[in-house]
Order: C-alpha cells, then structure tokens, then sequence
C-alpha cells in the first residue's frame, strides 16, 4: 500500500467516526480536506489553562479556538473521576459525542515508583478504575508517570517496579480497548535514557510513551538522539508546551514527528497565564497549522 493509500485510509477512519457522510459534501469540499487534514491533531491537556473549566466550559472554548480533542486532568475542575456514578459517566460521554470535540483520555496521576508496597498496589488499582472510566466516558486512553528516582533504592529496581505495574495495567486496559500511556515525567526518571530501561521490560503492546518537552530531553546526545531512542514507543499523545517558546525546539519536534508520519494527539500543556485564553489557544492553533503547512 502507498504512503498516500495509507493517508486516505486515515483520512476515512476519520471521517467516518465523526459522523461526516463523504457524499454530502461538494466536490471542493472534500478536495479541501483532503489537503488542509493533517494526520497529527492538536488538543489541550487541563492542566492549567483549563483547570477552573466545567466540560461544557472546555468544550465551548476549545470549539472557538479550533482545538480538537482534550484530555482531562485528574483532580480539576470539570470533575470527571473515578466516583461518578454509571448515570454520570453516560452524560460525560454523551456532551462530547454531541460536540466537536474528542475527549482523547484521562491525565491520572497515578505513580508507580512508591517504594511502599501498600501505595504501589493502590496506584496500580486506581489505575484500573481509571481505566473503567476513560471507557465509560468515551476516552481511548490513560495517562501515568514515573515521578522519582528514590536515593536509597537502586534505579534498576525502581525501573523494574514500573516497568512491571505498566505490563499489568497494559493487559487490564487492553480488555477495555485503553491504550496506557507513560509520560516521560519525574525527578531523574524524565532522562529518555530512564525511560527508555523502562519501556525495555514494560514491552506489553498496550503501553506507549508520551513525550513531555522536557527539558531533559535537550541533555546528554542531544534532543534528536533522545527523541529517536523513544519514538518506536510512542503512544497516541505527546505533550507539548506553548509552540513560539524559545527554549525548546518544536518546530523540530514536529518536523520529526511529521517525518515518522505521526498520527496521534499534540496535547497543549501550557506553563503561561494569558489575559485571555481562548485568543492563546486560537494562536497555538494557527502556529501549529502553520508549521504543519511548512513541513508539507
């Protein structure tokens, strides 16, 4: 099958889970997305500047915005957790279903390097449950991290440790069709190098890592030397901050990505404060569509 057979076969799967029927549409119009639709799509991580958002506030500002899909941070103001009840979770689903906006997965924050074996077992359960209600809700993911490398335990065993609680929750969410997805997070174990040992033994199918644009990933060899020694793992997200930062190279990162035909989710994870928002997200938007149209 050709490159381009594979871009239309994207392009239909598409189409046709978001409800759009080809024949309804001109000639032009469809000749026009075909060429504007690009196989990487943008969306918005609610981490800070969605934080204070209910879901129909997310989905209202992400449809003036232009951005296309979501993933839902634990423990923020839209509410979607673990405790919702079966009637809730059916109303999450379907606010999303009715709008123009995916609901891409849940951000757990979920952590596997506990050296309490009581805390590990926990995490790994609240992970399932989170797994549980990313599938009620419609989502076709989970977000974990690692977050320390512990002085007084060895990193071989700490890389074990999560590399193991992965390949368990992995299995688990393969059942209920939830990709588990490994952002490369945490004090020492943000090193790709720490990350890449982890996914060595967590080799179940159903992980995949989520680059973070750490800065981490600039040290040692080099952000094209780290970024390779990961994206054989990538998952179907990656966490992107603002686009025009200066400290960190995404046009790169995209070009990259575009060149090992990337299809899943940039993930805006701001670290500023805008006066407004929604016309920053509306930005982010434009550069990102810009950059795509220049690597084409």
């Amino acid at each position: 099958m050709s490159k381009d057979n594979l871009h239309r076969r994207d392009f239909l799967k598409g189409v046709l889970s978001s409800g759009i029927v080809l024949s309804s549409l001109p000639l032009s119009s469809f000749a026009n997305i075909l060429s504007t639709d690009p196989r990487m799509k943008l969306g918005l991580v609610t981490y800070l500047w969605a934080k204070n958002w209910t879901i129909p506030e997310i989905i209202s500002n992400c449809e003036k915005s232009g951005i296309q899909g979501v993933e839902l941070r634990s423990t923020h103001a839209h509410g979607v957790e673990i405790t919702l009840s079966k009637k809730e979770r059916r109303e999450v689903k379907k606010i999303f279903k009715n709008s123009n906006v995916e609901l891409v997965g849940l951000g757990s924050a979920e952590e596997y390097d506990q050296k309490d074996p009581a805390l590990l077992k926990q995490a790994i359960e609240n992970t399932k449950a989170f797994i549980r209600l990313s599938h009620d809700v419609g989502g076709s993911g989970i977000k974990v991290r690692p977050n320390h490398l512990h002085p007084d335990v060895s990193k071989e065993q700490t890389i074990e440790q999560i590399a193991k609680a992965l390949n368990e929750v992995a299995a688990y969410g393969a059942d209920y069709g939830q990709e588990i997805r490994l952002e490369v997070h945490g004090k020492g174990t943000q090193n790709p190098e720490i990350i890449k040992d982890i996914m060595d033994i967590a080799d179940h199918p159903n992980v995949g890592t989520c680059w973070n644009c750490n800065q981490e990933d600039l040290a040692g060899k080099g952000f094209e030397y780290n970024f390779n020694l990961l994206k054989n793992s990538f998952g179907n997200t990656v966490h992107i901050r603002e686009l025009d930062s200066t400290d960190y190279p995404y046009k790169k990162l995209l070009e990259l990505l575009i060149n090992m035909e990337y299809g899943g989710w940039l993930l805006l994870e701001c670290r500023t404060h805008p006066a407004d928002t929604i016309k920053a997200m509306a930005e982010q938007k434009k550069l990102f569509n810009k950059i795509i149209q220049e690597n084409k």
